[in-house]
């Protein structure tokens, strides 16, 4: 085998590269950062990217790197778990354009497709069909078909559907060197001599071959090399399945598609413990279910609508009608030994359910009390009817070496998924890891188990694989590997001569001690690479559009790009407490880059199962990054809007007409360092504050301190909507209560704006301010009608000022309009509006405050219909900022832009964040109204109106 030289060795790398590849090569320290980790515990620094145009580009970049001796390794989502995503050499992005399905042939049910395609596009375009592709992991959402065939994925279905390698009919293969095969059952022409080989490579090792492998349906571990026997066709496509990039890069495949059920119903069994449920999984699957799934109690944090239990099975049936399928679910229950069970047929109901399990791979990385865990022995598999013993066994395996963890999974084939609470950040704890991972190994061979029964060995686990298989299969395993890639380039250190277990672990990199930060983080200890470790690589903020109330990650979304991802900031974040690629700590123009796009919209915060808020990490980082250094204009002049506004609001008038005169409104934007292409809001002739002042004769009677409701005077509803203020009012007072501002409504902010532009000193000294004057009264409820100044209060006040009480009395006691009358005017009877309703939830709104409220209320004053998700794109000062007109633009017709035009005659347009209703008036040409408005002009008219 060649050795590979040192990279710094290789200076003209990259230009061969470039004059070889069409695509995109990308040796820069960005680049380099966001894929040197995958979903897995481990971390290798590449020399750079190559993302190819075509199948001929794949076979170029494999040439160019042969030719220099520097290994590589294909890349997809990003979503392994076992660490095989990462490489020392050149990483091959496949997602960017190999991302074509080629043809669907629904007759013949097959489809072609590249490896970039993502799994839900597939079975989207095979939905009309009645098809769909059985193999569906819970990254289905942004896993690539090539990804799934280098690790065998396989995902809830396989029950019914088996795994990939069950669905693959031919494979296109490049290999290191760049040569191309076509793989098949039986195919040996065209083959290099070496492959041509392979049946008398499986002839020469019947025996071995014949009863080296445990017969169950989860075993992906190793190479699939019976594939090879001749009684089972000597299947090339079938044996590369599950090779983990160690063989050839997949350019196309042919894959089998299945017959989707017309109807599916859940039924949910409830058992007393999870071996309980384990030893009843086998027994459902003669009823021939499309799925059974388990999970425990400690994974469910909300157990609401799951039947009694102290585990439940999950068992999904199919049917041509909903009552055909209903009826199966229905015998399901009736032949299940369970505590209690009940039949899901609402499609809703079942997304919800199933969203408890596919967020699993994010929630389970927390314990209850906030504890990191870790994948790394995330998917071992036994035989389905040897679940119920080796999950007690286990338990007590965990409990002998003082470790917790949550076990679910795939109960029906046997496999469970956990995250473990190994310390990884000590010498002490990472030989402990070590320790636990050979006595599982041995654990789960007592069982007859696999190491791997879905994503693969990997840096995790393929050390261990002669625990399994035995030396002399495992050496087979290696002159496999060396037929295929005689060089060793392909993804070296992964399946054959491993790495160790506890090598390139990810946390090695980090700084030791916490790093001096602005925020509390009070769900990290206070440290800041906790927060950023929090981001473990599931990479839900890479799925390319907005799903339900979904908000993360819109400029992901935009753009396309990893960088522009929740998760590739994070990496970025990663990189730059490392410090090995990112070397100017937080002065780090690459990171400063990647943040630019993020839109503060905390959508990560409520949408990403780890709670990853990269809105407090982007402030924090700016913060750092401008300090005592020149900040750009719009830090200043969006950032100080709070002061800018109320300065502006005696001569409004005037400033209005200055505003009309277009070099002047031009002059001023440039100034400010406002989009070009932006309309200046108009500012209204009287703030709130002052009409709420000089309200003659309202509110007056104030017969106990029940009656008062405390109203805070957002910037916003001041200064640019009193209309919603005075909206509020009316409803506040149609409810009984009367109205006043807290601390006499002076000098009182949120900080918002100086907290999304990164100047936390002033935030603070503004928020300590504010709760100087707000005085007395901090615990009494105070309604907020701006939702991002809610969030404000509600999360960063407390995270930015961890030792004051106050901020967090204030901020327990923040409420929406709707909370409050839910919760202190249960009583009070909306007026009946009867319309149709379109429009936006505000990010921060879905993220911190939750809508449910709101949502009951609207149902209560019968206002029908969905308001969408995704985010508008203006998010307080970004869609003003100069360079982000196309991003805000690209954001608002993803969802909500196209929700308005569809809308019915006579709907009533929602947004109760004011970027929400800018963005709606500049871009759709409609006018949104806050709910409190809506609610107000179906109240009796004021005897005084005019």
């Amino acid at each position: 085998m060649a050795a590979h030289r040192n990279p710094t060795e290789h200076p003209e790398l990259e230009r061969a590269l470039r004059a070889e590849v069409r695509g995109e090569v990308e040796f820069d320290a960005t680049a380099r950062a966001l894929t040197t980790m995958d979903a897995s515990n481990y971390r290798r620094v590449p020399l750079g990217t190559v993302a190819p145009r075509d199948a001929d580009d794949v076979s170029a970049a494999l040439a160019v790197c042969r030719e220099h001796g520097v290994p590589v390794v294909p890349r997809g989502g990003g979503t392994s778990i076992a660490g095989q995503a990462t490489g020392t050499g050149v990483v091959l992005d496949l997602t960017r354009h190999l991302d074509r399905i080629v043809a669907l042939d629904a007759p013949s049910r097959t489809a072609v497709v590249q490896p970039g395609v993502i799994l839900d596009d597939l079975r989207t375009a095979a939905a009309p069909h009645g098809l769909t592709f059985g193999p569906d992991p819970s990254t289905h959402g942004r896993c690539t078909l090539g990804g799934m065939i280098g690790n065998n994925s396989c995902g809830a279905h396989s029950v019914a559907w088996g795994t990939t390698a069950d669905n693959v009919h031919t494979l296109t293969v490049a290999r290191y060197g760049g040569d191309t095969l076509r793989l098949g059952r039986t195919a040996t022409t065209g083959l290099p001599d070496a492959l041509r080989e392979l049946p008398a490579f499986a002839a020469a090792n019947l025996a071995l071959l014949r009863t080296g492998f445990p017969d169950l349906p989860r075993r992906i571990s190793g190479y699939a090399l019976d594939a090879l026997l001749p009684e089972r066709g000597t299947d090339l496509a079938r044996a590369f399945c599950g090779s983990e990039g160690t063989l050839g890069v997949v350019t196309e495949a042919t894959v089998r598609l299945v017959e989707a059920p017309a109807a599916r119903a859940l039924a949910v069994l409830g058992h007393a413990d999870e071996s309980a449920a384990a030893e009843a999984a086998p027994g459902l699957l003669p009823h021939h279910p499309l799925t059974v799934e388990g999970m425990a109690a400690d994974l469910v944090r909300e157990p609401a609508g799951l039947p009694r239990g102290g585990a439940w099975l999950f068992v999904e049936t199919g049917g041509a009608t909903p009552a055909e399928a209903r009826a199966h679910a229905e015998r399901v229950l009736r032949a299940a030994d369970a505590l209690d069970g009940t039949v899901v047929t609402d499609p809703a109901g079942q997304r919800a359910l199933w969203r408890i399990r596919e967020d699993a791979a994010g929630t389970a990385t927390r314990m209850p009390d906030g504890t990191e865990a870790w994948p790394g022995w995330e998917d071992c598999a036994v035989p389905p009817a040897r679940l119920g013993p080796y999950l007690r066994e286990f338990r007590a395996l965990l409990a002998e070496y003082g470790l917790r963890g949550t076990p679910y999974g795939h109960f029906g084939d046997g496999c469970i998924h956990v995250r473990i609470d190994f310390d990884l950040l000590s010498t002490a704890g990472v030989a402990h890891f070590r320790r636990f991972s050979e006595d599982l190994a041995d654990l789960v061979v007592a069982h007859g188990g696999s190491l791997s029964g879905e994503h693969g060995d990997g840096q995790a686990r393929a050390e261990l694989l002669p625990r399994m298989y035995g030396d002399e299969l495992v050496a087979l395993f290696a002159r496999y590997k060396d037929v295929w890639d005689p060089d060793g380039g392909m993804n070296p250190g992964i399946l054959a001569r491993p790495a160790r277990l506890d090598e390139n672990l990810r946390f090695e990199v980090l700084p030791k001690r916490p790093v001096d930060v602005a925020f509390g983080y009070p769900h990290d200890g206070g440290d800041f690479s906790a927060a950023v470790r929090r981001c473990v690589g599931v990479a839900k903020c890479r799925t390319p559009r907005a799903t339900g109330a979904d908000v993360m990650c819109p400029s992901y979304r935009a753009t396309g790009e990893e960088a522009h991802s929740t998760r590739g900031r994070a990496r970025l974040l990663h990189e730059m407490l490392a410090g090995e690629v990112i070397t100017d700590g937080w002065r780090s123009d690459e990171v400063r880059e990647a943040l630019d796009l993020c839109l503060s919209c905390k959508g990560c915060r409520g949408d990403c199962p780890v709670g990853v808020d990269m809105a407090t990490y982007k402030a924090e980082f700016l913060h750092h990054h401008y300090r005592g250094r020149l900040r750009p204009a719009s830090h200043y002049s969006m950032g100080g809007l709070p002061v800018w506004l109320r300065l502006a609001s005696p001569p409004a008038p005037a400033l209005n007409a200055l505003a009309r005169i277009r070099p002047l409104a031009a002059l001023a934007k440039r100034l400010a360092g406002i989009a070009p292409e932006r309309t200046l809001p108009v500012l209204p002739r009287r703030s709130f504050t002052r009409w709420l002042a000089r309200r003659p004769g309202r509110g007056t009677a104030i017969v106990s301190d029940e009656q008062l409701v405390t109203l805070w005077p957002d910037t916003f509803t001041d200064h640019l909507s009193p209309e919603v203020g005075r909206a509020a009012v009316r409803v506040l007072e149609s409810a009984g209560r009367t109205v006043i501002l807290p601390g006499r409504g002076r000098g009182l902010c949120c900080g918002l704006t100086y907290v999304s532009t990164g100047r936390l000193d002033k935030a603070r000294k503004v928020m300590r301010r504010t709760l100087d004057r707000m005085g007395t009264g901090l615990g009494d409820p105070l309604v907020v009608l701006e939702p991002s100044c809610a969030a404000t209060l509600r999360t960063d006040l407390p995270e930015l000022l961890p030792d004051d009480p106050r901020a967090a009395e204030l901020a327990s006691s923040v409420r929406t309009l709707a909370q409050y009358l839910e919760e202190y005017a249960p009583d009070w009877r909306p007026p009946r509006l009867d319309r149709p309703v379109a429009g936006q939830t505000h990010c921060h709104q879905h993220a911190v405050l939750g809508d449910a409220a709101e949502r009951r209320l609207r149902e209560r004053a019968g206002l029908t219909g969905e308001l969408s998700g995704g985010c508008c794109g203006l998010a307080g000062n970004f869609g003003f900022e100069r360079g982000h007109w196309d991003v805000s633009v690209a954001c608002a017709e993803e969802t909500l832009l196209p929700s308005v035009r569809a809308a019915d005659p006579g709907t009533a347009f929602l947004a109760d964040g004011f970027s929400c209703r800018t963005q709606l008036d500049q871009l759709g040409g409609v006018r949104a109204r806050h709910l409190a408005e809506l609610l107000a002009e179906g109240l009796p008219p004021e005897p005084d109106a005019p």
